[in-house]
């Protein structure tokens, strides 16, 4: 099968890196990790042959990394505490911070970004709320292996999923992209740097939900 018509939930699982290359494209892997690459590239209108060229010169398999479609549920719902829900809850309280900082001291400068701080601090009720849901009730009946019971709340989260999605994108809009302007101060490139790190981790960590973990519960 060629690139173009595999998904992109499968070219991130099969092929580290690619992930990399979808950001700097902003192809959507997560929510939208079923379309295939061709889908993801047209709706973009990008042109396929240097995209696919960067994913062909990736290594293929995994060495170091963990392939975690391979990976039992218990694994694989530890990974998902330790990696994203641990790091979420550091990363949004100091993106808040730092966001009131640069809204304060350069709020009259073009390109501030404006209703940040509070777009954040929504994001981080929103998102403690779903990890909790999935702590508290979800991950138990995977752990448990009652996947009949499970459906129901996958559903519930894979919603919440695209919330999540349509926060990122309001961030894109308030930041130019999540790109500093010319001359921005150290705590507005450590606020920028920031929101791209919270980006790629809250992609991935959906990718990881939505394509590997909540397809178990509809066996």
């Amino acid at each position: 099968m060629s690139l173009l018509a595999r998904s992109l939930a499968e070219l991130v699982c099969d092929r580290p890196g690619a992930s990399a290359i979808f950001h700097r494209h902003r192809l959507d892997f997560c929510c939208g990790g079923q379309q295939s690459l061709a889908e993801a590239l047209a709706a973009r209108g990008l042109d396929a042959e240097p995209i696919v060229a960067e994913l062909e010169a990736l290594p293929q398999g995994h060495d170091n990394d963990i392939d975690w479609r391979q990976a039992d549920s218990a694994r694989l719902i530890e990974h998902l505490l330790t990696r994203f829900h641990t790091v979420h809850r550091a990363q949004l309280p100091e993106l808040i911070r730092l966001a009131r900082r640069v809204e304060q001291v350069h709020r009259d400068r073009p390109g501030c970004p404006r209703g940040l701080a509070s777009q954040l601090m929504l994001m981080a009720e929103e998102l403690e709320s779903h990890m909790q849901k999935e702590e508290q009730i979800l991950f138990p009946l995977f752990q448990q292996g009652e996947l009949a019971l499970a459906a129901g709340p996958v559903r519930v989260m894979e919603a919440e999923h695209e919330q999540h999605g349509s926060s990122l994108e309001l961030i894109s809009e308030l930041t130019n992209d999540i790109t500093p302007p010319e001359g921005a101060c150290v705590t507005w490139r450590a606020l920028y740097q920031g929101l791209r790190q919270l980006r790629e981790d809250l992609m991935l960590h959906i990718h990881l939900e939505n394509h590997l973990l909540f397809p178990r519960a509809q066996v």
